[in-house]
């Protein structure tokens, strides 16, 4: 018989909240994928987390850090996530509720080249680039292990025109919709600030803590109905040829030097957008196999997906799960065939990451759980932007963040078609991925029309 994996987590998670009803503290249930994060962090020798950025360049001057200061107590006082810590206590991961979680500083910037970072990727056109991009690399690699969940730090070289702002989060708190509540917040926090020292962000109004129980406990519904025998069945049926590279050439954990080409196409327009995350799926695929070296391995590209339940508040918290597409070698596939694929795997989008694992063990893959490859994908006109003092932040883009497998592809779908392909430096030579880059760009174009 099936023992739920999330099912297992609820018994546990509630067992432990009874017993500390008399503490001070106030524990809190994850996601699927909090869990996941958590508890790859600390697996990690390094103990590192898991963070999502976001970058912005303003004229310089803008960004006046005590009252961005007390914009982000006063968002942390709005959303749980933002509160204590996210931690293991008697082996169930939880959130335990406490002070705001929030650092707000500017960081010093040093002319010097960063030896650790590499040699510095080209910039894209009209990005930032020199020793604020440094410095805030630097600070980003050494986010500490105990948090905090939210960062908030300002960088520029003494000549630079333009003065950088990284908003960052740890990943157990945020996913994209998390994302434009934390710059759609953080705007209206700053344009509401009155001098006061913040006193909203202190205290947590209880009906915010339990909007974000519901919503985490409406998520674990959906998970555990998501993890039956008929996803067991699907799961089994799509991944089980999966299988690990050789002992010698898998990844000892994450990338930490890495190497970033990027691509501009036109914005895909009308009935075509729907095309274009299945056409990234095949794009992404023919550059992981151009990578692995043409072998006849079935590779495993995952791709968050998701979102919270419809009826949940909007609360910041990580409401994604990591879908599994699988990439036989060949050329590239006939795009309404590879899109039905897709559509019956969203059907299945709810089943947690383990249990896909377990499922595809059980037709027979001789596969860990590692992925080969990421896609991420995201819609810039869903998020709100960044508006300090009436000023808009510029989104940038930094290279050199440490990857969660070999290579990983992220495209942002704005006013243009954003691609960006990062591949770990130590594993495949530069001219390498600069080839696999131009393959998935030339099967993007194939399948979206565009020219070569």
């Amino acid at each position: 018989m099936h023992s739920s994996i999330t099912a297992a987590y609820l018994t546990r998670y509630r067992s432990l909240a009874a017993a500390s009803e008399a503490a001070p503290a106030v524990l809190l249930p994850l996601t699927g994928a909090q869990r996941r994060f958590l508890i790859t962090r600390r697996r990690d020798p390094r103990g590192r987390t898991d963070v999502v950025p976001l970058f912005f360049a303003f004229p310089r001057g803008t960004v006046d850090l005590p009252r961005l200061r007390r914009a982000a107590l006063r968002l942390a006082g709005r959303h749980p996530a933002l509160r204590g810590e996210f931690t293991v206590l008697r082996g169930t991961p939880v959130l335990r509720l406490g002070e705001p979680s929030v650092e707000v500083a500017h960081v010093p910037v040093d002319r010097a080249v960063d030896p650790a970072a590499g040699p510095a990727a080209p910039p894209e056109p009209g990005q930032p680039d020199g020793p604020a991009r440094s410095a805030l690399r630097r600070a980003l690699l050494d986010w500490p292990a105990d948090g905090p969940v939210l960062r908030l730090l300002l960088a520029a070289a003494p000549d630079d025109e333009e003065e950088l702002l990284a908003v960052a989060l740890d990943h157990a708190a945020c996913d994209e919709q998390s994302l434009g509540l934390v710059t759609e917040g953080l705007s209206a926090a700053y344009a509401e600030d009155d001098g006061a020292p913040g006193a909203a962000g202190l205290t947590v109004p209880a009906e915010a803590v339990e909007a974000y129980r519901a919503a985490v406990e409406g998520q674990l519904a959906a998970e555990a109905n998501a993890a039956g025998a008929a996803a067991q069945a699907h799961w089994a049926a799509r991944l089980g040829a999966l299988g690990d590279p050789p002992r010698g050439e898998r990844p000892a954990g994450a990338a930490w030097s890495t190497g970033t080409a990027v691509e501009r196409l036109p914005a895909v327009t009308g009935a075509a957008r729907g095309g274009v995350f299945p056409a990234l799926l095949d794009a992404v695929a023919a550059a992981a196999h151009h990578l692995d070296g043409g072998g006849e391995r079935v590779l495993a590209l995952g791709y968050p997906w998701g979102g919270r339940p419809a009826d949940a508040a909007p609360v910041l918290g990580c409401f994604l799960n990591t879908l599994v597409h699988p990439a036989p070698p060949g050329p590239p596939r006939d795009l309404d065939a590879l899109g039905a694929d897709w559509w019956d795997d969203l059907d299945h989008a709810d089943t947690p990451y383990d249990e896909v694992v377990r499922a595809a063990r059980s037709a027979g893959a001789s596969w860990s759980g590692a992925l080969d490859g990421l896609l991420t994908f995201e819609d810039l006109h869903r998020r709100p932007p960044l508006l300090l003092a009436g000023a808009a932040g510029r989104e940038v883009h930094l290279a050199g963040r440490p990857l969660a497998a070999p290579l990983a592809v992220s495209a942002s779908h704005g006013e243009d078609l954003l691609v960006r392909l990062a591949w770990d430096r130590e594993r495949y030579p530069g001219a390498a991925a600069e080839a696999a880059f131009a393959t998935l760009l030339a099967t993007l174009r194939r399948h979206l029309g565009a020219p070569v």
